[in-house]
This record gives C-alpha cells, sequence and structure tokens, in this order.
C-alpha cells in the first residue's frame, strides 16, 4: 500500500530511539500490514510461545501428561528475577503450572524444565510442521545466559561496543523468528488451528495471565479490549507477540520488535512504543484494511 493511508510507523519508532520490526494482521480476514515484517529477529523470552505450542501438541499426542508433577531442585534453579528463578527452596509443581510460570511471569526455570522434557528437537519439528521456517529454537534459557555472560562479562550489559558482540542478539546465533511468522502462529491459536482446541484454548488463557502491561497493552488502555502476549528482553532488545480482542469481535494478531539506540537497562520509551506502534497497525487495519492474500 502507497499513499497518504500507507502505514509507517518509522517516525514513530525513531522519535522514541528505536529501530524497529512490526507485524499486525486480522485473524479472521488476513489483512495485514508490516513494517520489516519478514527480517529475522532474536525473540528472548518470546520462544517461550512455540514451546508452549510445542508442549500442548505433545500433551494431545498423549506424549506428556500435564498434571505430572516434576520436582525442581534449587541447585537447578536458572538466572532470572521471577518464579521459580527467583526462590529458595526446592520446589515440587505439575508441569501444566509450571507452563502458567514461564509464561505469566516468564520464568527461566520454568521454560527449561519444559523445554528438557518436549525436547528442542521437538519444538523445530513442530514449527516446520506449521510452516514456520523461520523460527528457529536454538537454545534454552540457561544456554543463553552462559552466552550473554561469555560476550558481556559483568550485568548489566550497557557498553555499546561489548552490545555490538553479543551473540545473543544475532539471529543467525540465537532463537529466532520474524514477527510475521509470529502473528501465524498467534492466528493459528485463536483459530483452534495449532492444536487440539482445548489446548489452544490453555495457550490463549495462559497468555491472557501475563502480568506485564508495560508494551502492548500500554496501547489499549480500555476496559473492553483484551490483550494477551509475550514479551522479550535482551540489551538493547525489547519485544512482545500477542493478540488484541475488540468488543465487536475484532481480533489482531501483532509482534512489535525494537532495538533502542541507548543501552540503559530501563527503557520506558522502547517498552511503550511496543503498545503505541501496535496501536498504529491495528488502528490502520480496522480503518483501511491492511493488504489482502488470505493467510500469510
Amino acid at each position: 500500500m502507497s499513499g497518504p493511508d500507507a502505514f509507517d510507523p518509522g517516525g514513530l519508532l525513531r522519535a522514541a530511539g528505536v529501530t524497529g520490526w512490526l507485524h499486525a494482521a486480522d485473524i479472521d480476514t488476513g489483512a495485514q500490514v508490516g513494517f520489516g515484517a519478514h527480517a529475522a529477529v532474536p525473540i528472548a523470552s518470546v520462544f517461550k510461545l512455540p514451546l508452549l505450542v510445542a508442549f500442548v501438541r505433545q500433551a494431545d499426542a498423549g506424549l506428556l501428561v500435564p498434571a505430572e508433577r516434576v520436582a525442581v531442585p534449587a541447585a537447578e534453579r536458572v538466572f532470572g528475577p521471577t518464579g521459580i528463578s527467583a526462590m529458595l527452596d526446592d520446589v515440587t509443581v505439575t508441569l501444566r503450572d509450571l507452563c502458567y510460570l514461564m509464561i505469566a511471569v516468564s520464568d527461566n526455570t520454568a521454560a527449561d524444565v519444559l523445554l528438557a522434557r518436549v525436547g528442542i528437537d521437538a519444538v523445530n519439528a513442530m514449527l516446520d510442521d506449521l510452516g514456520l521456517t523461520a523460527t528457529r529454537v536454538l537454545h534454552d534459557c540457561r544456554e543463553t545466559a552462559a552466552l550473554l555472560d561469555t560476550d558481556g562479562g559483568e550485568w548489566p550489559v550497557t557498553d555499546p561496543g561489548v552490545i555490538a558482540g553479543l551473540r545473543v542478539l544475532d539471529p543467525a546465533s540465537t532463537n529466532r523468528s520474524t514477527p510475521a511468522e509470529l502473528t501465524r502462529l498467534l492466528a493459528m491459536v485463536w483459530r483452534d488451528e495449532a492444536a487440539s482446541a482445548e489446548s489452544c484454548a490453555f495457550v490463549r488463557r495462559l497468555l491472557g495471565l501475563q502480568v506485564w502491561p508495560h508494551r502492548l497493552s500500554s496501547g489499549f488502555p480500555y476496559d473492553d479490549v483484551s490483550v494477551s502476549g509475550k514479551t522479550g528482553t535482551l540489551p538493547t532488545l525489547r519485544a512482545e507477540a500477542g493478540v488484541v480482542e475488540y468488543p465487536d469481535g475484532g481480533r489482531y494478531a501483532v509482534a512489535v520488535f525494537t532495538r533502542s539506540h541507548a543501552t540503559a537497562l530501563n527503557q520506558p520509551r522502547a517498552d511503550a512504543v511496543i503498545g503505541t506502534a501496535a496501536r498504529m497497525a491495528i488502528d490502520h487495519l480496522r480503518t483501511h484494511g491492511g493488504q489482502r492474500g488470505g493467510r500469510w
């Protein structure tokens, strides 16, 4: 699309001090808009979304029991500020409650326990099966943290020269996807195509329980608009992929990734522009319709 109705969030992103990539799509009509939508990006904790889908598909196939209780020893905790990662003692919890912790508070320990059970190869095979061939999971959270420690040294990593060499920010070397593939995966979940209807409902419920309001949700401060999503964060990287649902039945999958020019750990403008850019994209779809061409 070109002309006065073209979708271009470039000025908005520049004003926030970030470079960005975005894709948004109407889940039911296939209308879509994008800005670097097919570029490979490091996905940080957004990798927990395809992991969750792989988990529920294995549950559908009878390969695991979501209510199984597992022990998570304190000595096996993975670095992180939330969930089991921040606890001091041994924990016993069900697999499905690990899924909740992994999504709602982005618990790294929960994610690694689940990834060990599901298997990285199984996650990537699922992605191939769904046609999401640009999305790859290469590392668990422990391995990602080790790469960050090796390349970055002392936390927080704020030196621009050091950040430029971080492998966790290189899509070729880390967990990766594209904004367009992430919205395709979300759309399949919302249309009950990624797994059984019951399992897709479980995934939707957990994404709706995410606690962070400062990114995607910040663009939709309305009681009658529902926002579900999964965030991702690394040095200079802020991201979220999710679904926004309106009271008139409109539902939109959106993924926004940003890299900030500043290197500070606290990046409120980079957080907020994710919601603002998503709102801009969805407003465009609701007003102009975007490009059409079936499922993207």
